[in-house]
């Protein structure tokens, strides 16, 4: 089964920075564009950030020049790195993939991670 398991969430201070860590496993043919999502407290989810299987990236307004999406196809992982973090940033992260699956090949599914806690406070 196809999952996508998070990790690196957790309390900072402002000014502070995380790196989240979402690996994706399984039954994976491919991997198309990957991104983050974020939740906060009343609010919809947003989309944070984006990476393509070429290695193009689109960032929310908010977050540019603060965080940077990466990716390490070999491990079939996707990161976020936040630095000068702001209490704002305070949110569920959800990671993102859309997969193609070794049993169907010839259609792209998407995959969310479970979420990782992300808190800025002091």
């Amino acid at each position: 089964q196809v999952q996508l398991v998070e990790s690196g969430g957790g309390l900072v201070q402002p000014g502070g920075s995380l790196r989240l860590s979402c690996a994706a496993s399984g039954n994976i043919f491919g991997i198309n564009t990957m991104g983050w999502y974020r939740q906060a407290p009343g609010k919809e989810r947003e989309l944070v950030t984006t990476i393509t299987s070429g290695g193009t990236t689109n960032y929310v307004d908010s977050v540019e020049g603060r965080f940077t999406i990466s990716r390490d196809n070999t491990r079939n992982t996707v990161y976020l790195q936040m630095n000068s973090l702001k209490p704002e940033d305070t949110a569920v992260y959800y990671c993102h993939a859309r997969l193609l699956l070794t049993t169907n090949i010839g259609r792209w599914v998407d995959y969310w991670g479970q979420g990782t806690q992300v808190t800025v406070s002091s």
